[in-house]
């Protein structure tokens, strides 16, 4: 066993876990003062119900046995046989790799409920998440990164997650608000971010913790950790540029929100990318990222549909951009092309890949989410969502004046 690798796949794990709480902070800032606590709760309940579900059965269903390519079988169920003792390769012990991809697990189903967000009942929020992570992230996992899935099979580039986090929550978020429908007064009444000190807290957070996202990645202490954590500090400080930027020109202002929003941008779309280009490539990365989100959450408030938080714009934008980016870049400063693999073909891989991410995810959200609106119904009542969620669902406001 490399003790150096196992230390740092340990710290990692923990970074990944840490960006679940910025998260929460991030989201809690952007939402409006009555609905901070609820906001906060669905990261938080996202660490308590998917930290056991991956245990479970997620993990197995992620990385057991391949089943046509396309999910694991259950005999990792409850981590049968999955051991804390070196690996046959002599690499970290698969119990560590297991952790390292549950904070995986746990962050992504908690970006998705910021398209949700202020309206969705607390019932409603806890089977969503059971169900999600179940049949949505998990076979994503399994096609993108588990021995014998058809998208690894097939040659795409998803070094941190493009693909299996931010396309997936990005691309539920815009299911979830197509279906759970429009926040009362969406449009018509002032919907400001109550907290800008929290949402630039939250961000902080996040790019912290996204060091061990990306560099963690490489599951071992090497070069490849180092590129990426180099080129994840880069793209994050471009897309920060980049979104506020976009914000100067087309308002005249340089938006505070705009610019944490564009670092989280400038992080999303380096994620598939990292351990495959160089520095130079990450700025480009970064700064397109940073505007096409920014387009993108106007393009929905244009269209009147209601992604609270702007997930789809951020995260599926984000990650879209970020897994063509990886076709386009690869090997230019960093790493390299698969021998007998052209750029072109490449591009085409990740567009392959990219699409069907997009249709499972998009599909089976709305499947799950038209199956609880039919039964036990997915928003609270009128008069809670005036009160506001903190009160109606919780009784725990965030602030006591």
């Amino acid at each position: 066993m490399d003790n150096a690798n196992v230390a740092w796949i340990l710290v990692s794990s923990a970074l990944v876990l840490f960006m679940t709480p910025g998260l929460a902070l991030f989201y809690a800032g952007l939402a409006r003062s009555k609905n901070a606590s609820a906001t906060i709760m669905h990261s938080l309940m996202s660490m308590g119900i998917v930290g056991v579900v991956w245990v479970l059965w997620g993990y197995s269903i992620a990385f057991g046995p391949s089943i046509g390519g396309l999910f694991g079988d259950f005999s990792l169920f409850g981590l049968n046989g999955v051991s804390a003792e070196p690996g046959a390769d002599g690499s970290i012990p698969e119990m560590l790799f297991m952790m390292f991809q549950g904070m995986f697990a746990i962050i992504a189903p908690a970006i998705l409920t910021g398209a949700f967000a202020e309206r969705m009942k607390f019932s409603a929020y806890v089977l969503f998440m059971i169900l999600w992570v179940t049949l949505v992230y998990a076979p994503v996992a399994h096609w993108v990164w588990a021995e014998g899935g058809w998208i690894l099979s097939l040659g795409a580039l998803d070094f941190a997650g493009g693909n299996v986090v931010h396309i997936t929550s990005g691309v539920g978020a815009l299911a979830a608000a197509l279906i759970v429908g429009k926040r009362l007064g969406f449009g018509v009444e002032p919907m400001e971010s109550h907290s800008v000190p929290m949402v630039v807290l939250g961000t902080g957070m996040l790019w912290f913790g996204w060091f061990g996202f990306n560099a963690g990645s490489a599951l071992a202490a090497d070069g490849t950790a180092v590129n990426a954590f180099v080129v994840t500090n880069t793209a994050a400080a471009a897309g920060a540029i980049g979104w506020a930027g976009f914000s100067w020109i087309k308002d005249g202002k340089a938006s505070v929100i705009g610019a944490a929003s564009g670092a989280v941008a400038g992080l999303v779309a380096i994620t598939p990318a990292a351990g495959f280009v160089g520095p130079m490539p990450a700025i480009v990365i970064g700064v397109v990222g940073g505007v096409l989100c920014a387009i993108a959450a106007r393009f929905l408030i244009n269209l009147k549909l209601d992604d609270a938080l702007s997930v789809w714009g951020v995260h599926g934008i984000g990650g879209t951009w970020g897994g063509i980016a990886t076709g386009l870049f690869v090997g230019i400063g960093f790493g390299a092309l698969e021998e007998g693999v052209s750029r072109f073909s490449q591009i085409g891989i990740q567009l392959i890949s990219i699409v069907a991410t997009w249709g499972w995810a998009f599909a089976v959200t709305a499947i799950i989410l038209l199956a609880l609106k039919y039964t036990i119904g997915l928003r609270v009542s009128e008069n809670s969502e005036a009160i506001g969620l903190d009160l109606a669902e919780h009784e725990e406001p965030a602030y006591r004046f």
